[in-house]
């Protein structure tokens, strides 16, 4: 029976989680598919341009994460006022990242896409869809505050719906405005950007509707006191730390992919939104982790809290092995869906078998490193294990391999995500320590 009620608990964080992230990805495919009947140049163009609002959306969901760990851990507490407080504390930090991020969009868009690709097709359409994605960036991070908030409160499926919404919104604005259907001119690249920039302002408004209905009038203060700001520093400096350079590698590996010529950065873009379609299907379990695992610290539980944590390894492992087979049956005709070269086509193929390989490895470490071990507020552990793997395995494997030694592409990627492997040994070993079990004050 505790088994039982404890699947119920999972299933109603990761349950509505999951289908908003493959909802999210769903979409974004049949957006990829839309930018993908342009041609190889503006795939390549669109991929190097979403690279600042990748790291964005590590960035914010480093912020969001530390949000889940007070507001959860407050929750087992039942302390209201500390609740109130640490989400006026995560806004004040979410929407100051999000103008910083909006102003370097805005300021520095053409040097950053020329650093990736010298075709000048792809520089300028870059280009132009960084400038515009860049106004997504604030409405993102509110977006993103609230639906933890709200998910901490055991309202997971709102966020669901008002992502459900939002990427509905955006698939039929991205075939209006990228062919110019229905009256509308026909923007190409950047009207998927147009598009983009839209529907998250609608997300926007919506969830803070839902936000205020459900807490109704929120006290701002950020009277946390010093030790209460030295608390939440230690929590969430590492973190955002730990994502901004974990992202930063991942741009550098396009950096990599893009000057080995633009039908390998072609055909790993086909591979993006697959790869986030299927790792988010489990991503749920991450966030059930963070919640779930944090409430059980909050309470001081913490035999209950490794348990269970161990319990959640388990769903994400049985999770993965569907989801690999499923990749690998359906790699071919998915690439088939695009309007590029055979070859491009088979670099994506070979790209969706390695990740197929590798993600039950993936998605272990996001359990552990997103969710289990960060639920303790000691951030700064996975951030000396994700920058380790990162930095000194991925990146140099990266450049030796990409640029000097000069392999295939697929190799390239299954060679430098060894780094995986490696923060998953890590993390194994930490989660055993159980030194990441801490009650925040």
């Amino acid at each position: 029976m505790a088994e039982e009620s404890f699947l119920r608990k999972v299933g109603k964080i990761a349950i509505p989680v999951a289908l908003q992230s493959m909802l999210q990805s769903s979409f974004s495919m049949i957006d990829q598919i839309m930018v993908g009947q342009l041609g190889e140049q503006s795939i390549a163009a669109v991929e190097i341009a979403g690279k600042p609002g990748f790291i964005y959306a590590f960035v914010t969901g480093a912020i969001g994460a530390i949000a889940g760990i007070m507001i959860s851990q407050y929750l087992g507490k039942r302390d209201r006022a500390a609740e109130e407080r640490s989400i006026c504390v995560n806004f004040v930090f979410m929407m100051l990242t999000g103008a910083l991020f909006f102003v370097l969009a805005a300021l520095f868009s053409l040097p950053f896409v020329r650093l990736f690709n010298d075709d000048e097709a792809v520089v300028c359409e870059g280009a132009a869809y960084l400038r515009i994605i860049g106004w997504a960036f604030l409405p993102l991070a509110l977006c993103n505050l609230f639906g933890v908030v709200v998910r901490c409160r055991g309202r997971a499926s709102w966020p669901l719906i008002v992502g459900a919404v939002s990427a509905l919104l955006n698939t039929a604005l991205n075939y209006c405005l990228i062919f110019g259907r229905f009256g509308m001119p026909a923007l190409g690249v950047r009207g998927a950007a147009y598009a983009s920039v839209i529907s998250q302002f609608v997300s926007a408004v919506l969830i803070s509707v839902l936000f205020f209905r459900l807490y109704g009038r929120v006290r701002f203060s950020l009277a946390l006191g010093r030790d209460g700001l030295l608390q939440y520093l230690s929590m969430l400096l590492p973190v955002v730390i730990n994502e901004f350079l974990w992202a930063a590698g991942q741009s550098v590996n396009t950096f990599v992919y893009g000057h080995m010529g633009t039908d390998e950065l072609a055909g790993m873009s086909l591979t993006g939104t697959v790869q986030g379609l299927t790792v988010g299907a489990l991503s749920g379990l991450a966030q059930a982790a963070g919640i779930l695992i944090g409430k059980r610290l909050g309470e001081r539980a913490y035999d209950e809290a490794y348990r269970e944590a161990k319990k959640l390894c388990l769903y994400g492992l049985a999770g993965t092995a569907f989801f690999s087979l499923l990749l690998v049956v359906l790699r071919y005709p998915y690439v088939r869906l695009y309007q590029v070269s055979d070859g491009v086509r088979g670099i994506g193929a070979q790209i969706l078998l390695a990740f197929a390989v590798l993600m039950p490895v993936k998605v272990q470490n996001m359990i552990l490193g997103g969710g289990i071990i960060r639920s303790g507020g000691r951030t700064k552990y996975i951030m000396w294990i994700d920058l380790f793997g990162t930095w000194l395995i991925g990146v140099p494997l990266a450049l030796l391999c990409g640029l000097v030694w000069k392999l295939p592409i697929v190799w390239v990627y299954l060679i430098l995500s060894q780094e995986e492997l490696v923060r998953f040994l890590i993390s194994v070993a930490m989660f055993r320590s159980r030194k990441w079990m801490n009650t925040i004050n």
